[in-house]
């Protein structure tokens, strides 16, 4: 375990045949959005390079994007630290959440078809398993893929490509471990199979306002 909290076997190192800023951007990223670097986190540039394998210069290019991007902090004479949201921060996050998922849920609901419903209903009983057995990871992964085919029922490229963007931020709050998430998953799916427009949007609506509240926040790693 260094400094920075991290456990040798939790980075994979990383190959050479790509531009390695992008690769380097892309797994501190995840580490980031997954809470394996913590909100308020020191990032050592030195540590962080010996982890991933690589120089010290894509460390930095990273940093540099992800700070233009709101994942990362540079702090003159300080370094690198992993951005903590303030509580309105995250309230903004999860309004904008609610309202590209409620018009994602009109959209399915519009256009659903037998083949998406299926995959819908397959998720939703992965995640209910996960939830008895207390599996984390995998309520987690079952969430993401729901809430992402939903996206992909919708139609809608743009809408898909935004809300990919927020739930990644998202991920770095809550766990949908709670039951009452996957009862209202299935009230969801009734609502797209019944081509109920409205229904669709308000089950949704709720679902994603209440999130902020409800859920509990993920665990420290």
């Amino acid at each position: 375990m260094l400094s920075n909290g991290l456990s040798q076997g939790s980075v994979p190192r990383l190959g050479r045949p790509q531009p390695l800023r992008d690769r380097v951007y892309e797994a501190l990223l995840e580490l980031i959005s997954t809470r394996s670097l913590r909100p308020g986190q020191h990032l050592v540039e030195a540590e962080l390079a010996g982890h991933l394998g690589v120089s010290r210069q894509p460390v930095r290019e990273a940093l540099q994007r992800l700070n233009t991007e709101g994942w990362v902090d540079l702090r003159p004479a300080q370094g690198a630290f992993v951005h903590e949201p303030s509580g309105d921060e995250t309230d903004q996050l999860f309004v904008v959440r609610a309202l590209l998922e409620t018009e994602a849920a009109r959209l399915a609901a519009a256009a659903s078809s037998a083949e998406g419903l299926e995959r819908l209903d397959e998720l939703c009983a992965t995640g209910e398993a996960a939830v008895a057995a207390d599996d984390v990871d995998t309520v987690v992964v079952a969430n993401a893929e729901f809430h992402a085919r939903v996206m992909e029922l919708a139609g809608n490229t743009v809408l898909a490509e935004l809300a990919a963007h927020v739930e990644r931020r998202v991920r770095r709050y809550y766990t949908p471990i709670v039951h009452q998430a996957w009862v209202e998953h299935r009230e969801l799916i009734e609502a797209i199979a019944a081509h109920d427009e409205g229904r669709a949007q308000r089950v949704m609506r709720a679902h994603t306002q209440d999130a902020r509240t409800r859920f509990p926040p993920r665990p420290t790693t």
